[in-house]
């Protein structure tokens, strides 16, 4: 007879439990591998409109943007049968007809992919309604300061050289058309340009925020005032290798496309995060996409690169044509945030933005086209325009003020020292007027270390302007109805954030290229 030890009890029950799970196991790992090979093969990430492109079927040519160096692009180029529309110094440009882009959407050495959009310009009393002018003469007992030797790069639809730009533009790069050397035959970046670094003496002329600062003509968009998102990039990517030769410190974008896809995934974002880790102030406009064709206003409506979380991206005040503040509103037209997708808190601050004279590029469309908001006679004439664009200039304007009087600072320290010193504007929200209104006269100081204890005051036009002391880095957003929001220890989102029937969001409005 055979001695068995006796078996503990529980033993065999635990042995089937394991055994069990073991099986569980093996057969959710066969379902997943069936499912894995069901579902076909990994697909990139794609823009929202690629992606709805190539839903809608057809075989018409499609032009998109991969990240990457030469030898990917030519690799995917010859393996889909793509023609390779341009080398960019982050990635290319390739170009074939839909069911070849497909294809290639499902490439493996594929991570991101995106239509090369068009990009428009966003159009738009001044100076003393942001404290520029004391700035100039000395705030407090501070030296004068003009922007001097700060670069500004414009990269818009070209600089037409003016009497108010005398030796203003130091070198011109024409992404569009190598020999129209960066004419603006659109008359948006003259427009921007003055509003930046005009530098009139004239009693009818245009002084910018920044007489003092020298600016870099990087041409873009075309004589109707459209561009390609590959050559911004190129001209982010061209600021970026020559920031040193001509102390490129600010970059003003006020140009843009709707948000299709995450920032993290977006060519010209990417650009911009680019930028901005290598020292330079990127200045984008929000957008003019705040209300519908009937008046309803629009949240979510930030174009790209303002969704770019390292930009400083801005909205658009109307300032009644007057220098006090006390009148000063939000521009019913100024794209609000959050960020479609993302849902990032934008715009970082607001600044005057209608109605606002700068130059005019002689025989521009513009000038063309709109008569009546020319000023002047001959070549030295003036253009009055409103939108985030001028919104976006005053600001970059600002920011080489900023960089003047403290070359030390970092591009999250300009943004810091901007929205902190802001003022409120009474009756918006953060998702209207983010930080609130530029108040260049107090950033200087706060740049300058007047402010170690206590936040500056400065007088505009009669008026005490005290500091908001509001300040944020992107973050996601999210909210609960009826509840105040917190956001840090200085931001409280109360009572000014009203959800209703009235708000539209932006991600259900029809994006087209005739969006301007």
């Amino acid at each position: 007879m055979t001695c068995h030890e006796p078996v503990p009890h529980g033993t065999v029950s635990h042995r089937v439990v394991v055994v069990v799970r073991i099986a569980a196991l093996l057969l959710l790992s066969a379902v997943l591998l069936s499912t894995a090979a069901f579902s076909g093969p990994r697909r990139a990430r794609l823009s929202g409109d690629l992606d709805v492109a190539l839903r809608a079927g057809g075989d018409g040519q499609v032009r998109v943007i991969v990240s990457g160096s030469e030898a990917l692009a030519r690799r995917l180029a010859a393996r889909h049968g793509l023609r390779l529309e341009r080398l960019m110094r982050s990635g290319a440009v390739l170009t074939g007809p839909a069911s070849r882009i497909d294809s290639l959407t499902y490439d493996g050495e594929l991570d991101t992919l995106s239509i090369d959009r068009l990009v428009y310009s966003m159009m738009a009393t001044t100076t003393a309604a942001i404290g520029a002018d004391q700035v100039w003469t000395g705030v407090e007992d501070l030296a004068g300061r003009s922007g001097r030797g700060i670069g500004v790069a414009v990269v818009d639809s070209g600089i037409t050289e003016h009497r108010d730009l005398r030796n203003r533009v130091v070198v011109t790069v024409d992404f569009v058309n190598r020999l129209n050397f960066g004419l603006d035959l659109y008359g948006h970046g003259t427009h921007m340009a003055g509003i930046i670094a005009g530098n009139s003496r004239q009693p009818d002329g245009v002084k910018g925020v920044a007489p003092g600062a020298h600016l870099i003509n990087l041409r873009v968009m075309d004589a109707r005032g459209v561009g390609r998102t590959s050559d911004v990039i190129e001209a982010i990517d061209w600021a970026i290798a020559n920031r040193a030769r001509y102390n490129i410190r600010v970059l003003n974008l006020s140009l843009g496309h709707p948000v299709t896809q995450s920032w993290r995934d977006d060519p010209l974002c990417l650009a911009v995060e680019r930028a901005s880790a290598a020292g330079i102030t990127v200045v984008t406009a929000a957008g003019n996409l705040g209300k519908t064709p009937d008046g309803r206003a629009v949240v979510a409506g930030i174009v790209s690169p303002g969704n770019a979380p390292s930009a400083i991206t801005v909205g658009a005040t109307n300032a009644k044509g007057t220098a006090a503040r006390s009148d000063d509103v939000m521009a019913t037209y100024s794209s609000r945030g959050p960020t479609h997708i993302d849902r990032i808190v934008k715009p970082d601050l607001v600044a005057p933005g209608n109605k606002v004279q700068s130059l005019a590029a002689p025989f521009s469309k513009l000038t063309r086209d709109y008569p009546a908001l020319v000023s002047g006679s001959g070549l030295w004439r003036t253009l009055t325009l409103s939108g985030t664009s001028q919104s976006a200039a005053v600001v970059a304007g600002a920011a080489a003020l900023l960089l003047e009087a403290n070359p030390a600072l970092k591009p999250a320290q300009v943004k810091f020292a901007l929205q902190v010193t802001a003022g409120r504007l009474a009756g918006a929200g953060v998702i209207e007027q983010g930080a609130g209104e530029l108040n260049v006269a107090s950033a200087v100081l706060l740049a300058n270390g007047r402010a170690l204890h206590s936040l500056p005051t400065t007088t505009i036009a009669g008026e005490t302007i005290a500091s908001s002391a509001i300040a944020f880095n992107a973050r996601p957003f999210s909210h609960t109805e009826g509840q105040t929001l917190v956001w840090g220890d200085t931001l409280v989102w109360g009572d000014t954030l009203v959800w209703g029937d009235t708000l539209v969001w932006g991600d259900t409005l029809v994006w087209g290229d005739t969006l301007v």
